[in-house]
């Protein structure tokens, strides 16, 4: 789990907080843009054991979609249902820029919080 990595990291004090933030959050997005790449472009792929969303998840995340909308990306961080969340935003072809701005916001307070918890 990236968390445990950026915990490890903080607490020998091999990179900085503000650095590890940036890293771990950037890492973070850059993979649920690789999903939302998938949902939009790749979808006909579903079903193979390389994809990373399984469908009975994938519509999982289509009725979270479906019930609380766009904003509910603000959940992408949290493990089993944020992959499906971000695969789910491509293939309804939400906006670029949209889907950024909640995933990041998700993913960054994970990190601040998990950061602001490291002795």
């Amino acid at each position: 789990m990236s968390e445990a990595a950026v915990v490890a990291a903080a607490l020998h004090g091999e990179a900085s907080r503000p650095a590890l933030f940036i890293a771990a959050t950037s890492g973070n997005v850059l993979g649920a843009v690789v999903n939302f790449a998938l949902g939009r472009f790749l979808i006909r792929f579903e079903g193979r054991r390389w994809f990373p969303v399984s469908p009975a998840n994938r519509q999982k995340a289509e009725a979270l979609f479906a019930r609380y909308g766009q904003p509910v990306l603000l959940l992408s961080w949290l493990p089993v249902i944020g992959d499906p969340l971000t695969l789910v935003a491509g293939l309804l072809r939400m906006k670029l820029p949209l889907f950024l701005l909640f995933v990041t916001i998700g993913k960054a307070a994970r990190y601040a919080v998990v950061l602001y918890l490291t002795p």
